[in-house]
């Protein structure tokens, strides 16, 4: 069975510069870009920059920027699956090994658009010296050099700005990345002109992105490879559902029609209800149940709504421990919150838990933290689910072994690989040998909860939150993490 595979490459000018190959922007953006294209005069492709030394550029290079998307759910009360051939992606870049050829990109007169989505984390400013013959280190930075190096190609020329669209899942992702880029500027004491260039040549927007993706249907792959008749390594899956949020001006809608091709993207002065009500209620509600779903030998999203101790879990943070803590009105909130369940259902989205894991701090920091600050100050107590979930995360984090890039835990129920920034990873392993082993779990859980860097605040001055954090993770290591569950769940009745 041959690879799929570009026999032509497209004649349309790469107008889209992307920053990130994983599953969502490939099941998002790339998507609306092939709808643009099929139903607008917007007749642009895509380049991929890969944000990281080792990413997916060689899959998808080998397959010529092809890959096969398939959208399941329900619509009309049936079962729906759509399949179709992603073409926008012309290929990807490592700007490791390739970075004069990422100058070139971005210094081409057809590029205006710049998308992102490298994480809740890599969206950061950490100092590093400015090095123009090579590719810089974080996200940010590397925006600037590139950003630098356009401007210095158009001579300033104000005319031949970029959109920045950054996807992160962050507040006021747009205003952050910028923030970055001027630290940088100022850091590598680049010509006022440049950061005068970038207010006023450069559009910055903030975003919220929505759409469930599971990604690579692993255990399908081999019967839809069957069925398509041809083989895809970068097979792509998600829900039918989609939206889209972009706080920007009203011109940008005629450089973005995406309303004429009949997209779900909503152009506002002020995206934050959106966020908060998306943030707290779908991605709070997956980072505090999938840890300890993993840790009890779970798979899947839709399985775990399926269980009667974890489906009833994840219910009850949505609508006892997360649903106060949203200041929008309660029928709004109500409908959304169902929802967010329905969708969390689907049992064709088959979303890994392990692929919610990554990152997990900075995304518990981010979709959680709030939500559990809230409560404290509307409950003068602390929400019992979001509670555990820190807890479940320790637990998640005890680390067993290193293994290269990426750390790997244990569980009763077998091994498990730990994704998330080398800071965090060399830390909990840190805590793990130093506590965890020991099993001393109260010092275990102040020294976790005390790392400001993780959270931004040390979390030890929360009342109570410590020692019921350390006694959550005592029983969690006694009688698992479904034992506990349960036990919260008959507590809270």
């Amino acid at each position: 069975m041959a690879l799929l595979s570009r026999s032509t490459p497209s004649p349309r000018p790469v107008r889209v510069l992307q920053f990130g190959e994983g599953n969502f922007l490939r099941a998002f953006i790339d998507w609306m870009i092939q709808r643009l294209n099929q139903k607008t005069d917007f007749n642009g492709q895509v380049r991929i920059i890969q944000p990281l030394p080792h990413g997916m550029a060689d899959q998808i290079n080998a397959q010529g920027g092809l890959y096969t998307l398939i959208l399941r759910g329900i619509e009309n009360g049936k079962p729906v699956e759509k399949r179709e051939i992603i073409n926008v992606v012309n290929d990807c870049l490592n700007p490791y090994t390739h970075w004069p050829e990422a100058v070139q990109l971005a210094c081409s007169s057809d590029l205006r658009f710049v998308f992102s989505n490298t994480t809740e984390a890599g969206i950061e400013f950490k100092p590093e010296p400015y090095t123009p013959e090579k590719c810089q280190n974080t996200f940010p930075a590397k925006l600037t050099s590139l950003l630098y190096a356009r401007f210095q190609a158009v001579k300033g020329d104000r005319q031949r700005g970029l959109i920045i669209i950054p996807c992160e899942l962050i507040d006021q992702n747009g205003s952050t990345l910028k923030e970055c880029i001027r630290l940088y500027a100022a850091l590598w004491q680049l010509p006022a002109a440049f950061t005068t260039w970038l207010d006023q040549a450069c559009l910055f927007v903030n975003t919220l992105v929505d759409r469930i993706v599971a990604g690579y249907p692993r255990a399908e792959a081999a019967r839809l490879e069957a069925e398509l008749g041809y083989q895809d390594k970068l097979i792509d899956c998600g829900e039918i559902f989609h939206l889209f949020v972009i706080e920007g001006p009203a011109s940008l809608e005629d450089e973005l029609p995406f309303a004429k091709a009949g997209l779900n993207v909503i152009f506002t002065d002020n995206q934050a209800p959106y966020r908060t009500r998306k943030v707290r209620f779908l991605n709070g509600a997956h980072t505090a149940s999938v840890l300890a779903a993993i840790l009890d030998g779970l798979t899947f999203v839709d399985e775990m709504m399926a269980d009667r101790i974890f489906g009833a879990f994840v219910a009850r943070a949505i609508n006892h421990d997360i649903f106060p803590t949203v200041n929008l009105p309660d029928d709004e909130k109500r409908s959304f919150a169902d929802s967010v369940l329905e969708r969390f259902r689907n049992p064709y989205a088959q979303h890994r838990l392990l692929s919610i894991s990554l990152n997990s701090v900075s995304k518990w920091k981010v979709r959680v933290l709030p939500s559990l600050l809230d409560y404290v100050k509307l409950k003068n107590d602390l929400p019992p689910t979001l509670t555990f979930s820190l807890a479940a995360l320790l637990r998640f984090y005890e680390i067993e072994r290193m293994d290269g890039n990426t750390a790997v835990g244990r569980s009763v129920f077998g091994k498990y690989p730990i994704d998330d920034s080398p800071e965090v990873l060399d830390t909990f392993d840190a805590l793990t040998g130093k506590f965890a082993e020991d099993a001393d779990f109260h010092s275990y859980a102040a020294a976790a909860l005390g790392e400001t860097s993780f959270w931004g605040d040390d979390l030890n001055r929360i009342p109570g939150l410590t020692n019921t954090v350390a006694y959550y993770l005592a029983h969690i290591h006694v009688k698992g993490t479904r034992a506990v569950a349960k036990s919260i769940l008959q507590e809270c009745r």
